[in-house]
């Protein structure tokens, strides 16, 4: 496989320097891309570089994934407005470890092969060095002119920025471009790969080892993603999507890729998944056939949810969906983990009411209308019976003289109520 190629097509090749495809067909070669670990998580802004070192492994080369432990505790000023908090050692540590966990998803860090993946956190190299030794092996390699000419350096130094930029930040592109030198001098690293707003510091590492080497390396960008209607990529408002099911779980994953555009869909699909160039083009054309369908969207969500959970997250998931949008049934509902279910009904009213008095027993009047207000009156609780309007946890109602009790309860802990099609009502014993 051509790796530049396939990073063409699937539009992911933003800027490439001369050279470097000839290296890629060349000779099997070693790539790396950074990861911030700021977070004990990746999160879906970072897919798109782990996606970058899944393709050059499938393609037969080495994938390097560099933890910038060291870089972490300095900032990148790339694409930022001010510096961000700096992290101890025992943090980067814990982070380092649960994103080496969620890469192992994607990447083959164990089989042995010639290009198995390996992980590297450039603290380990940087922690010794002195600031004298620094700025004498490799900040004077490097004119403050050519720093100061990159975009990077550029807005932040710039009229518009009223914040500046600190001495340390200023430093962030030689300390990137040290660990280019480094892995290229330690692991034969030939290509760093990054988004498109690296270009600069990327270009830095190469020129480092040509200048404290005489060797040649090389650099490729991919696009910054962004959405079809130009808000930011990977945020909702509740935040980060993140791929710790933790933190994001597999329900709300599965439906950020389920409501995206259908033009989004179509640029991500190709991104993300790992589908051939024919079987996204026949999905294309298929769901522009029945664009009401939303094949493209169900397909992109189906692929990711298991590539980044498991089948059962996804078909879990797609149940949750169904339950919300009127399909799913009782033992659907019983089915659900406690946090796809609060996932599921995140934002729908709910209520408080003693685990002791509905384990008495609750008339099903006074627990809907009197204990909680599901119904402002009992009157209009009685006019919805009549019409088969309410349902508790997906079983249609009809006796007035329903005794609910803890029988009910749903994980030992909640009741679902259900007004007509699409009102939702959460009871919580405690």
């Amino acid at each position: 496989m051509n790796f530049v190629e396939e990073l063409r097509w699937r539009g992911m090749l933003h800027d490439i320097m001369p050279g470097t495809e000839e290296q890629l067909l060349k000779e099997i070669t070693s790539a790396y891309v950074g990861i911030d670990p700021t977070a004990d998580s990746l999160h879906i802004g970072h897919l798109v570089g782990v996606m970058m070192l899944k393709h050059l492994q499938i393609a037969g080369h080495k994938p390097i994934a560099l933890i910038g432990g060291a870089t972490g505790m300095i900032g990148d000023p790339s694409g930022k407005s001010q510096e961000r908090n700096l992290l101890d050692e025992v943090t980067l540590r814990h982070n380092q470890a649960c994103i080496k966990k969620q890469l192992a998803r994607f990447l083959d860090f164990e089989s042995g092969e010639k290009n198995q993946a390996i992980l590297v956190n450039n603290y380990d190299w940087m922690k010794e060095f002195s600031f004298l030794a620094f700025i004498r092996d490799v900040g004077k390699r490097i004119t403050v002119n050519y720093m100061m000419s990159k975009d990077s350096v550029k807005k932040r130094l710039g009229e518009e920025s009223k914040v500046g930029m600190s001495f340390t930040e200023f430093t962030y592109q030689l300390v990137q471009g040290y660990d280019f030198y480094h892995l290229y001098k330690n692991l034969g690293c030939k290509l760093q790969m990054g988004g498109s707003d690296q270009w600069g510091n990327i270009t830095t590492g190469t020129e480092l080892i040509r200048r404290m080497d005489s060797g040649e390396a090389f650099a490729l960008t991919c696009p910054l993603i962004t959405k079809a209607d130009g808000t930011k990529f990977g945020k909702t408002e509740s935040g980060n999507v993140w791929l710790d099911a933790e933190r994001t779980s597999p329900y709300a994953f599965f439906q950020f890729w389920l409501n995206t555009s259908d033009e989004d869909a179509e640029r991500y699909i190709k991104i993300f998944t790992l589908l051939s160039k024919n079987e996204i083009d026949a999905l294309v054309a298929a769901h522009k056939e029945a664009p009401h369908e939303r094949m493209l969207q169900k397909k992109l969500a189906e692929e990711l949810t298991i590539m980044v959970h498991s089948r059962e997250d996804y078909e879990m998931a797609v149940e949750a969906s169904q339950i919300l949008f009127g399909k799913g049934t009782a033992e659907q509902l019983r089915k659900l983990n406690e946090s796809t279910f609060l996932a599921v009904f995140e934002g729908v009213p709910q209520f408080q009411i003693s685990k002791a008095e509905l384990e008495a027993g609750i008339n099903i009047f006074d627990l809907l209308a009197e204990k909680t207000e599901v119904f402002p009156s009992k009157g209009e609780l009685r006019r919805t019976l009549q019409g088969n309007g309410l349902s508790i946890n997906k079983d249609k109602v009809s006796d007035p003289e329903l005794i609910v009790n803890a029988d009910y309860l749903i994980g030992g802990k909640y009741i679902l109520a259900q007004k007509g099609k699409k009102n939702y009502f959460l009871i919580i014993a405690g």
